[in-house]
């Protein structure tokens, strides 16, 4: 054997090695879940959205006591899971969400989505805040996501493919499901709430944009700009979950308002949408 085929096999052995520990990672995660329950359905709420959708007789969990979920570290993101059951149907609410900018990898990022597949989840919704950088939205706007821009500089699948989740090259023409969109704006129409449609764009943050960045995704086709949600709608995409997002525009971005941003602006809309959101997740999530 040549010296060049000795390092490829040791590469392939420590591939190998690496796809079969994070795969016991995903394996220890969601057998504590499995503790409380079976669900099909997962809804992730993002910041200030941790309470806006209670499930019955629910079973919880901190971040903390499930293997290798690193708790949360930004304001209005709770850090808990929880298992119930609205309409019936068996539903994982996971309040709060892990950052890309809080230092996590995205491996940890996206490990909570990642166990959910495992766990026998079908279905998952996504929810955020946004800027609103589309002419026309306003701060309140709740806006089903209809494709995204990845600008964090990394993807959830870089590095060793986890096989048993999925293949090493997944289609991304439909990460946010057509289907889904449908079902969620009759729901909507009924309960008496206006849902818009637009782009999401995420960016490493923690630091807002500036106006000129705003310009630039603008002219890309983005209509929204976040720091969450495009890491687990790949990874979700990636093992074959049907994914819906759901965006809070909690102000407009730099430059299209004239005021300063601010996390506590992003709180206090998405509490002042809470509720319309809750009365659209309860209706809507049995119905998916």
């Amino acid at each position: 054997m040549t010296e060049w085929s000795v390092v490829g096999v040791r590469h392939q052995g420590k591939e190998k090695g690496a796809r079969m520990e994070e795969m016991e990672r995903i394996a220890r995660a969601a057998k504590e879940l499995a503790k409380l329950g079976a669900p099909q359905v997962a809804v992730v709420l993002g910041s200030g959205l941790s309470g806006v959708f209670p499930v019955e007789g629910e079973r919880t969990l901190p971040f903390s006591a499930i293997p290798g979920f690193p708790a949360p570290s930004v304001a209005g993101h709770a850090g808990e899971i929880a298992v119930g059951t609205v309409s019936g149907r068996t539903v994982l609410v996971q309040r709060g969400r892990l950052h890309f900018y809080e230092g996590h990898s995205l491996a940890d990022v996206v490990l909570p989505v990642r166990a959910y597949a495992r766990l026998g989840v079908k279905v998952l919704v996504l929810t955020n805040a946004s800027g609103g950088i589309a002419y026309g939205l306003e701060a309140g706007d709740l806006v089903l996501l209809t494709d995204h821009i990845n600008f964090l500089g990394q993807n959830p699948l870089q590095g060793p493919n986890l096989g048993p989740l999925g293949p090493r090259f997944p289609d991304m023409s439909e990460v946010y499901d057509r289907a889904l969109r449908q079902v969620a704006h009759r729901v909507a129409g009924e309960v008496g709430i206006t849902l818009k449609e637009g782009v999401y764009l995420a960016t490493l943050g923690p630091s807002y944009e500036t106006p000129a960045e705003i310009r630039a995704f603008r002219a890309l086709g983005a209509d929204l700009v976040g720091m969450s949600t495009v890491p687990e709608a790949i990874a979700a995409r990636h093992a074959g979950l049907k994914v819906l997002g759901i965006s809070c525009v909690t102000n407009l971005a730099a430059g299209v308002s004239p005021l300063p941003l601010s996390h506590e602006e992003v709180i206090e809309t998405s509490q002042r949408r809470a509720a319309d959101l809750g009365r659209l997740l309860t209706a809507l999530v049995p119905r998916l």
